[in-house]
């Protein structure tokens, strides 16, 4: 087949128009055109008088020779590139122990279903609770203030991931066309086709539900196993080599090759790997506030006349500035028609997320708006020292919230001014529990809240009404990513510990769905290298 890309047409063009276009852009006769299948559509709104979707095709074409040879200069008339899907290696039939996956949110599930898929058969150790018996845990926060500590948004399956956007896209290097692989096994599970070709696909938080449970069987009936409320409390490692795992109830479980899939907030879990000299570094990650603006502002913002267009759904937006202090200001997993949510996993801790149903249709837009920090920013040295500086901070936000996970909001205009805010305006901020008006200067370190003040104003020449004085912040965002890294070699296994393989967010290693997955599968080839001996 042949990739056409950057063929623009207008917004409001019928389905023959695609065809047509292509026909007249390779100079080609209705009978020369055999199949046509989207690969990418993405909206260009930069002219918002005028805006066009633009498209990468592939074409099947009864003579692709004579047109890759007429256009030959042409960069964007190419070969379509092989995006199959290959395993490294199946299993023997005997002579090895199944390996262990720690961990079942996007790392952990892609790494267990292609061992499974390999014929591997592993085993799946996941400290929380099935996604929909998690899900009524979660509402328990949500609804009632009250924190189940192993099983909330961050633990359980699914992962933090699921309580999100369920955004599937990513600037990760992906040569292998992994991500395509990916997004075919959520088709499989129930995802929209539209995945496969929308420029910024998303599923949402009801649809990931069902999706997991679909991929849970489809391991299962491979011949992995899926054990939950099986938190990982030790391991037994000799002579340099992991050999078991121990769990909180103290069984053992014997294993020669354990995937680490943690999630960036196994906070216990990274102290026990600490404790057994497992190599580990401190890293950079960011902190702020979410901030939510009426959807219908970002629409008429980003689209102009065609805000509300039903082919272009809510506008979302991707915001950095550099500020005076040196530190960088940008938007974060941004929610375009979606809520905030109570994202803590720790008893007397705030923090707070951003989550989206497929449909995007509630009535505000949320966005992370974060600060860089580094390690020199955490107070103390070690690679545990940036969960402490988290912890710092989502101690206060629970303080200033009122002690009973009430998230700490104020009105950006109020922020701006230095004042706290008495009341709210006219934006209803969406987190639950509740929100209680505050001052969120004391929320964050004061290099993080003057780098914030001065991008507000910014972001507002960008996004007309950014700093929209009723816009609501609600702190604090502390979970963007990993804290540390568990350092790993060439071959995905720890420095200094064989048959250890750091996974995915918590492993620091990926940043999102998209990513974490990638990062399983190719875990999860390596393990099964090793298995079988294999370079």
């Amino acid at each position: 087949m042949i990739r056409l890309t950057e063929l623009r047409l207008p917004l409001e063009h019928a389905p023959e128009d695609l065809a047509a276009a292509v026909l007249q852009r390779l100079q080609l006769k209705p009978a020369d055109l055999i199949e046509l299948h989207i690969h990418k559509r993405s909206p260009d709104a930069r002219k918002k008088s005028a805006l066009q979707f633009v498209y990468s095709l592939d074409l099947a074409l009864a003579d692709e020779a004579a047109v890759l040879a007429r256009f030959k200069d042409d960069p964007h008339v190419r070969p379509t590139p092989d995006m199959a899907y290959r395993f490294v290696a199946q299993a023997p039939k005997s002579g090895f122990l199944r390996p262990v996956v720690v961990g079942f949110g996007p790392a952990g599930i892609f790494a267990a279903l292609i061992l499974a898929q390999s014929g591997f058969k592993p085993l799946v150790l996941e400290r929380g609770r099935k996604v929909r018996e998690r899900t009524k845990d979660t509402w328990d926060l949500w609804r009632r203030h009250e924190l189940h500590a192993e099983s909330n948004v961050q633990f359980g399956e699914g992962g933090a991931g699921t309580f999100s956007d369920g955004k599937l896209y990513s600037q990760i290097r992906d040569p292998r066309h992994l991500a395509r692989k990916m997004l075919t096994e959520f088709v499989k599970a129930g995802a929209p086709e539209e995945i496969l070709y929308v420029n910024r696909p998303h599923i949402g938080t009801f649809r990931l539900v069902s999706m997991v449970e679909k991929m849970r069987a489809e391991i299962e009936s491979l011949g992995g196993e899926i054990r939950f409320n099986a938190r990982v409390d030790d391991l037994i490692i000799e002579d340099e080599h992991v050999r078991a795992v121990v769990l909180a109830d103290g069984e053992t479980i014997r294993a020669d090759q354990v995937v680490f899939a943690l999630g960036h907030s196994a906070r216990d879990t990274f102290a026990m790997l600490q404790r057994h000299g497992v190599f580990m570094e401190a890293k950079p990650f960011a902190v702020g506030f979410r901030i939510e603006h009426p959807q219908s502002l970002i629409d008429r913002a980003r689209y102009g006349k065609y805000a509300g267009h039903p082919l272009l759904g809510a506008a979302d937006y991707k915001l950095v500035h550099h500020a005076s202090n040196g530190r960088d200001v940008y938007s974060f997993c941004m929610c375009p028609g979606g809520q905030v949510v109570a994202a803590t996993s720790e008893p007397g801790c705030v923090v707070t997320n951003g989550m989206s149903q497929y449909s995007r249709a509630e009535r505000n837009a949320n966005s992370g708006l974060v600060v860089n920090i580094s390690p020199a920013d955490f107070g103390e040295s070690g690679p545990l020292a940036g969960i402490e500086f988290q912890r710092r901070w989502e101690r206060r936000a629970f303080e200033l919230g009122g002690g009973n996970y009430d998230a700490p909001a104020q009105r950006v205009g109020d922020f701006l001014a230095g004042r706290p805010s008495e009341a709210l305006g006219t934006v209803e901020p969406s987190y639950q529990p509740a929100v209680k008006p505050a001052d969120l200067a004391t929320a964050l370190p004061d290099y993080a809240i003057a780098a914030l003040r001065e991008a507000i104003p910014v972001f507002d020449r960008q996004i007309r009404g950014f700093a929209l004085a009723d816009a609501v912040l609600t702190g604090v965002e502390t979970r963007t990513s990993s804290p540390l890294r568990i350092t790993r070699g060439a071959d995905y296994q720890s420095l200094n510990v064989k048959g250890l393989y750091p996974a995915g967010e918590g492993a620091g290693y990926a940043g999102g769905i998209l990513s974490a997955g990638v990062d399983g599968i190719e875990v999860a080839e390596a393990v099964a290298s090793a298995i079988v001996g294999t370079p």
